[in-house]
């Protein structure tokens, strides 16, 4: 039987932190589509902005275990990655969401790191699979309770990203007076909008 070497409880994994701190704190570090940044926040369009939906970051404890009890050993990177496809794209976890929550479930010594630096991998420990065995149910609420967008929004928000797209090329490759041209059918959109929602 391998014998797993845990790090010591109060013993953070080395760089984990100033990984999750770097990209909480840089709003660079994780863009939705489009490379929209924060106003873009988790789910992949301006669902997180001010008064809009998020999750509940304690859903990503349960997600991560659920993940590595199915698919085995995986970074940081591969769990944002499988939350994102698991969900169809509707849940983007963060950096900063995950990476405490991965030192903190090794706190737990339900996980245990492999690795270093960028190829620091989590997998289960012996009582995270019991933990993940007794509590399946809870853990699969983690899933169910994400909302898909609609195919009108997912719509709607691609066509936001082509628009900011354009938009993008008028900040190096336009004349001020085509800029000036651009902001005016830009407020035209933006009154047709609202007399939109106003029907």
């Amino acid at each position: 039987m391998r014998r797993e070497h845990l790090p010591h409880p109060h013993h953070a994994i080395p760089g984990l932190e100033s990984h999750a701190a770097r990209f909480h704190h840089d709003p660079r570090g994780f863009r939705g589509p489009g490379g929209f940044g924060p106003g873009f926040g988790e789910w992949g369009g301006p669902w997180g902005g001010p008064g809009g939906r998020r999750r509940a970051k304690g859903d990503v404890r349960s997600a991560i275990l659920s993940l590595l009890a199915e698919s085995g050993p995986l970074n940081g990177y591969g769990i944002m990655k499988a939350i994102n496809a698991k969900t169809d794209g509707a849940w983007r976890a963060s950096p900063g969401s995950v990476y405490p929550t991965l030192q903190q479930l090794v706190d737990e010594e339900l996980i245990v790191s492999r690795g270093e630096g960028r190829g620091t991998e989590f997998e289960l420990t012996d009582a995270g699979r019991a933990y993940v065995a007794e509590n399946d149910e809870e853990l699969q609420r983690a899933w169910t309770a994400v909302p898909r967008p609609s195919e009108s929004a997912t719509a709607l928000f691609q066509s936001v990203g082509r628009l900011m797209g354009v938009v993008g090329q008028f900040r190096h490759s336009a004349t001020d007076a085509q800029r000036a041209a651009a902001a005016e059918k830009l407020d035209e959109a933006r009154r047709a909008l609202y007399l939109i929602l106003a029907d």
